[in-house]
């Protein structure tokens, strides 16, 4: 039983491990030429959004900016979050979780 209680002790430590190392890393995103961008973390937390005043003119286009922006950012995040998972230990990680 108290076996069970380390494994399950030593899951959360190496899942709140991944998830601070996951925050330390960031990734902008851009749309509308540059004028809208976002930046957000490891674990897809939003950090910042920047808009030309432009941009502010035209509010369907500003939402489609947005929305192309937030996703170019997800892009980038996860390409960085597969690399940083493989220097981690890749999958042996997740089996470490118990996954």
């Amino acid at each position: 039983m108290f076996n069970k209680i380390k494994a399950i002790k030593d899951v959360r430590n190496q899942a709140k491990k991944i998830q601070n190392t996951m925050a330390e890393i960031s990734a902008e995103g851009s749309a509308a030429w540059g004028k809208v961008s976002v930046r957000i973390d490891g674990n897809q937390q939003i950090l910042s959004v920047k808009i030309d005043d432009d941009s502010m003119k035209d509010k369907t286009k500003l939402e489609e900016a947005l929305k192309e922006a937030f996703n170019d950012a997800v892009k980038k995040i996860q390409r960085q979050m597969a690399f940083k998972m493989r220097d981690m230990g890749g999958l042996d990680a997740l089996k470490n979780l118990g996954m």
